[in-house]
């Protein structure tokens, strides 16, 4: 029987990782997700858990990090990664443990911080796709991806039903590297279908805000 709630609690010790992914990874297959959604909120996951492992108690301080799961109403998976010390991301030009909060982004629909002074709280939430028949999975978009010399171009085609923004919120913060690379959104050949496509562009904005760029938006 699968069980609402996952609840995990370990020493801050990089040996604990792969046990945490092994049984947050089979408890989201207990409750319904897919492989590929899986994969996303276990990166993720390892990520913060990662960054607390690695950074949260300084020296020989010990300390224990943990993790908490459960599904929302709406059939989500929302995880909690906490730790009592002193979290904190380096700047990406550091080392590439800098870039855990990008792949975060990249990996789940929402990321949200609380820093206390008691600790730091990683909230993660990722949705769980809907089974589309297959009429309606082939209204999804297209989206193209060109490199120029000043950013990254997507061009949107088709259509973007609401449940398939999460989606594209994805792509194209993986096209802009969680927010490193500007990026320019042309929607020129959208279908008659865009109820998802204003919150992902939202939620991409932020993310390159948040990394010192801006997002171009081109419509018609």
């Amino acid at each position: 029987m699968h069980e609402d709630f996952l609840a995990l609690r370990f020493p801050a010790d990089p040996h604990e990782v792969a046990p945490v992914r092994h049984q947050l990874r089979e408890w989201l297959h207990g409750a319904g997700f897919g492989e590929d959604e899986a994969s996303d909120l276990v990166l993720a996951v390892s990520e913060a858990v990662n960054n607390s492992v690695e950074h949260a108690y300084p020296g020989a301080a010990g300390g224990t990090v943990e993790v908490n799961a459960h599904c929302e109403l709406d059939g989500s998976a929302h995880v909690d990664v906490t730790d009592h010390g002193q979290w904190r991301v380096p700047p990406p030009a550091m080392t590439m443990r800098g870039r855990g909060l990008l792949l975060m982004r990249e990996s789940v629909d929402d990321v949200e911080i609380d820093r206390r002074a008691s600790g730091t709280t990683v909230h993660l939430r990722r949705a769980r796709s809907p089974v589309l028949p297959v009429a309606r999975a082939a209204l999804e978009c297209d989206v193209q991806i060109h490199e120029t010399s000043s950013g990254v171009v997507a061009v949107v085609r088709g259509n973007v039903p609401v449940e398939a923004g999460p989606s594209l919120r994805r792509t194209l913060t993986t096209a802009a590297r969680g927010g490193t690379v500007p990026l320019t959104v042309e929607l020129g050949e959208l279908g008659v279908e865009e109820g998802g496509v204003e919150q992902a562009l939202h939620d991409v904005a932020e993310a390159l805000s948040a990394a010192g760029n801006r997002l171009v938006v081109r419509r018609p």
